[in-house]
């Protein structure tokens, strides 16, 4: 079996801590760790560490737990604890950043057309916080927009999964001809294939009205664009060789 290098042991280790004491505390964990909008009055900058390590269910845990140590493994094995750690939370803090960003232009695109149709402020801050509006203002919008606005201003991110998908860069831009064997279908696919086609369907997920459920797309593209960068830039200049013990 293949030994677990210490750091992500300790990252294991943590996550479950985490996920186990959200089981007791419920939603205060959530109001107090997971990450909310910027403006909502539940923010707090340490929501920007602290979601990483928040998971919304077993399955949600355990499908990030499996990534970080099937692909972060060889990769803190290859750039040592420092270097890894510093990969692993910067990917997380780009998908933070993309994620956020997304919300905060759904909240300003409804807000600028609302306000520009005469609707005030403390009517609009009414309908982002508790959802309440007057129906007059669906002459200027609609309620899939009304809605979407709330969603961004009332969201609560959690889970590792932006670091992980920059793990999963990473480790195709190192491993490319690894072959990775999927669940449904049964079959091995190469990582330099399988891990862009996984960012695509982010993509088509966050940009169609189709839904997968709860899940922070746009997040998971953040943390893959941001490790892409930092893995392209130290194997360019041979950075990569480097380790961070």
């Amino acid at each position: 079996m293949r030994t677990i290098p210490e750091t992500i042991k300790q990252l294991l280790i943590i996550n479950i801590l985490f996920f186990l004491g959200s089981q007791f505390l419920g939603v205060v964990s959530n109001d107090l760790l997971a990450l909310h909008y910027f403006n909502n009055e539940k923010f707090f900058a340490t929501q920007l560490v602290t979601h990483l390590f928040m998971h919304g269910s077993f399955y949600h845990i355990l499908f990030n737990m499996f990534g970080l140590w099937m692909f972060g493994s060889p990769l803190e094995q290859m750039w040592g604890r420092n270097k890894f750690l510093f990969f692993y939370f910067s990917s997380g803090l780009g998908a933070a950043g993309l994620q956020l960003l997304v919300y905060h232009w759904e909240i300003q695109s409804l807000f600028s057309v609302l306000e520009a149709n005469g609707v005030s402020n403390f009517d609009i801050s009414k309908m982002l916080t508790d959802g309440s509006y007057n129906t007059s203002i669906l002459q200027f919008t609609d309620q899939e927009s009304l809605a979407s606005g709330y969603r961004a201003y009332n969201s609560s991110m959690v889970g590792a999964s932006g670091a992980i998908y920059g793990i999963l860069v990473a480790f195709a831009y190192s491993f490319p001809n690894s072959e990775l064997m999927l669940l449904f279908p049964p079959i091995p696919i190469k990582a330099k294939f399988l891990v862009p086609g996984l960012i695509l369907m982010d993509l088509f997920f966050g940009f169609s009205s189709f839904s997968m459920g709860p899940i922070a797309h746009f997040a998971h593209v953040g943390g893959a664009i941001v490790g892409f960068i930092m893995v392209y830039y130290w194997k360019k200049n041979q950075f990569n060789n480097k380790r961070w013990n």
